[in-house]
């Protein structure tokens, strides 16, 4: 064999050994997927994003929760039988409100136990997903966080906070705009928390939870870590199932984008 056979063996293998490997992880994920929900006799879902990256203020990222995901979220769902547990696996730094609320609000009107899981995080979108469910299972050092809604790059609270402490007439019409935008957020985002926590917590919790989680206590990016979110009164343990731990070693920083959804489509907890 000459060297320029050899040399086209080498490309020809470095090539297909990418792809290989990637077929060999899905086919693990695939696996793994099925094996917890025989376990567990539910139907599993993950919303898993790769690829985080902070700016100055923290999240929104690069990957996030969108339209493509709260569609596949809900196709999952309603392709399941009513009275099956759901399992959602989350691993997401947050996204957009619109989305977010689309998938809590179709995990709530599923009948079967709604367990959500958080390995590592679930971050603003995603706990207000986390919310909408049985109860929360996080790993020992996994964290949640808050839901306080962004105006553009500012924190509502914040622009409440300023109309307030600076006079009327120092304050530009635009600045005046944001703070009435500001106060519709706030309050929607409060009772859609609330929503979310209905029937699972008493009024009184779940007012304080909802005050907590979108007020402002914190910044947006503050880890809620499980003892903060057992103290806010949120139904959570953190004896995560290790083999969900595990699946989350099958889903390596992506080099192309992928789907961020995933779950088994002929499972059979079908309808």
């Amino acid at each position: 064999m000459s060297f320029l056979d050899l040399l086209f063996l080498y490309v020809m293998i470095t090539s297909i050994q990418p792809i290989i490997n990637k077929r060999m992880i899905e086919s693990a994920r695939q696996k793994l997927i099925g094996k917890i929900e025989k376990k567990r006799n539910s139907r599993v879902i993950l919303l898993v994003h790769r690829q985080e990256t902070m700016n100055y203020l923290g999240f929104p990222v690069y990957r996030y929760i969108d339209i493509n995901d709260s569609e596949e979220v809900i196709r999952a769902i309603s392709m399941t039988d009513p009275s099956i547990p759901l399992d959602i696996i989350l691993h997401t730094p947050g996204g957009l409100v619109l989305a977010s609320l689309q998938i809590a609000r179709a995990i709530k009107r599923h009948k079967g136990k709604i367990t959500v899981h958080v390995p590592h995080h679930a971050m603003s979108g995603g706990t207000l997903i986390a919310l909408a469910a049985d109860e929360i299972v996080m790993a020992k050092d996994a964290v949640l966080g808050p839901v306080d809604p962004q105006i553009g790059e500012y924190p509502a609270v914040s622009i409440l906070k300023l109309i307030k402490e600076k006079p009327i007439s120092e304050i530009d019409d635009k600045m005046l705009i944001l703070a009435d935008v500001a106060q519709k957020a706030l309050n929607q985002t409060k009772e859609a928390v609330k929503e979310l926590l209905s029937g699972n917590y008493p009024d009184d919790v779940a007012e304080n939870i909802a005050n907590s989680l979108v007020e402002g206590k914190w910044t947006h990016d503050y880890p809620i870590t499980y003892e903060m979110a057992k103290e806010l009164g949120l139904k959570v343990r953190c004896d995560i199932d290790p083999e969900i731990q595990q699946l989350m070693s099958l889903y390596p920083q992506p080099i192309q984008k992928k789907g961020s959804v995933e779950y088994l489509p002929f499972s059979k907890f079908n309808k």
